[in-house]
């Protein structure tokens, strides 16, 4: 009987598994093209982009209350915008960049254009988006473009900003070398943040309530990271501390801080990697420095970057293979896992890459709808009691959804901070 009593105990015990925390997936409305949700806030606000039909344009757009706004350009309607950083703040200011309708003077691509499906021609500005209107952000005097990525509570928006130098380290067709900076809270202000020493371009990713700024420090090269990202900077009270790298001077790059002055991102783990083929996410606090947080264990994954953290600690990024097959990923308590993993029964796509997570746990990003062939915004909400849940085992296992070649060649052109496309 004792026997007979511990292989019951022994086969309900096999019998039952503990859950991850599942998540709700919704698909985000377009306008008419792909999609991206790069921001979520505390508000439920999404902030990312989509573009029109035959995904040739693309608008900066916000997703509130279960409506779609097309937040426009500093343009024509034919121009370009975006919001391509995870913002963050929970005031309602939205930051991002947008085309003008200027002819870029010095013929240069400059740092949007890799946003924009590599479009160029005109000049970009990043802008504020508040209260229903957009404004720009100046340059530093003598130059012609700038770049905002986030804001905090108390209005400072943070970017980088051309000046007036020629600068010989500025790889053609880009001219101006380019500094991070704070624009506001007041109306027309701008401070430069400093570099490292022997540095002559640099930006500004990332802001928090406490008024900390992450962001790079290097040379102007393409200016789109590679060189530029030399060094990964934490600006606390102007003063810049150098946070270390992956092993390599090259791709460092914070993405995302929370109020405890964790820092996540992505970076090179060897010189040669000037394509950012295998660019790996790190996490980064005061206690424990810089750490690496390496691909989803899958077949051939070999790049990852983290994009967003909250105030739990939790991490969201990217995971792929060289040709562009990739997945959002989750990272806890020193664990990653497929966020694919964690979906609840009913979404049959797949979650190719997680932009940003809020405080309550929501997240943002794109995911491919095998219905559409479409790659779109979402929304996965955390549901309630999934996690840490007794439960029997043989679980619902989703299709897995192949991802057509087509496909995983935009993505991989669009994944992230490799090959010069920065996160299209």
């Amino acid at each position: 009987m004792l026997l007979a009593v511990l292989i019951a105990a022994c086969c309900a015990s096999l019998a039952q598994s503990t859950v991850a925390q599942q998540y709700q997936l919704t698909f985000l409305d377009d306008l008419g093209g792909n999609s991206r949700g790069n921001s979520i806030n505390n508000r439920n606000w999404i902030v990312g982009f989509s573009l029109f039909p035959g995904n040739q344009t693309r608008h900066a757009t916000l997703w509130r209350d279960a409506s779609l706004l097309d937040l426009g350009t500093l343009g024509g309607p034919d121009r370009n915008s975006s919001v391509v950083w995870p913002v963050k703040n929970n005031r309602g200011i939205i930051a991002g960049i947008s085309q003008t309708n200027t002819p870029e003077p010095n013929g240069e691509r400059w740092s949007c254009s890799a946003f924009f499906g590599g479009q160029f021609g005109y000049t970009c500005l990043g802008f504020v988006w508040e209260d229903g209107a957009m404004r720009s952000l100046p340059p530093l005097v003598g130059g012609y473009n700038s770049f905002a990525t986030g804001a905090n509570n108390q209005g400072k928006v943070v970017g980088w900003a051309e000046n007036g130098v020629h600068d010989s380290t500025c790889v053609a067709p880009q001219v101006l070398q380019f500094h991070p900076v704070i624009w506001g809270p007041e109306a027309n202000r701008i401070q430069e943040l400093p570099l490292i020493s022997g540095d002559t371009s640099g930006a500004a990713t990332a802001i928090n309530n406490k008024g900390q700024v992450v962001g790079i420090s290097g040379i102007c090269d393409q200016a789109v990271g590679r060189y530029t990202a030399k060094h990964a900077l934490l600006w606390d009270k102007g003063v810049a501390t150098d946070i270390g790298n992956l092993g390599a001077e090259l791709w460092i790059t914070p993405m995302a801080l929370n109020q405890h002055s964790d820092i996540v991102g992505f970076g090179a783990t060897r010189a040669d990697d000037t394509n950012g083929d295998f660019l790996r996410a790190f996490i980064w606090n005061r206690n424990d420095g810089i750490k690496r947080i390496d691909p989803l264990p899958l077949t051939d994954h070999v790049y990852s970057q983290a994009n967003g953290i909250n105030e739990r600690g939790q991490v969201v990024g990217i995971s792929c293979t060289v040709d562009g097959d990739c997945r959002g990923f989750l990272w806890e308590d020193d664990v990653i896992s497929d966020l694919n993993d964690h979906i609840a029964p009913g979404f049959n796509g797949v979650v190719i890459n997680a932009q940003d997570i809020n405080d309550q746990g929501e997240i943002t990003g794109r995911a491919f709808d095998p219905a559409t062939g479409q790659l779109r915004a979402f929304i996965a909400v955390p549901v309630p009691g999934s996690a840490n849940v007794k439960r029997a085992a043989s679980p619902v296992v989703q299709a897995k959804v192949l991802l057509p070649k087509d496909v995983r060649q935009t993505i991989r052109q669009q994944r992230g901070m490799g090959n010069a496309n920065l996160l299209r």
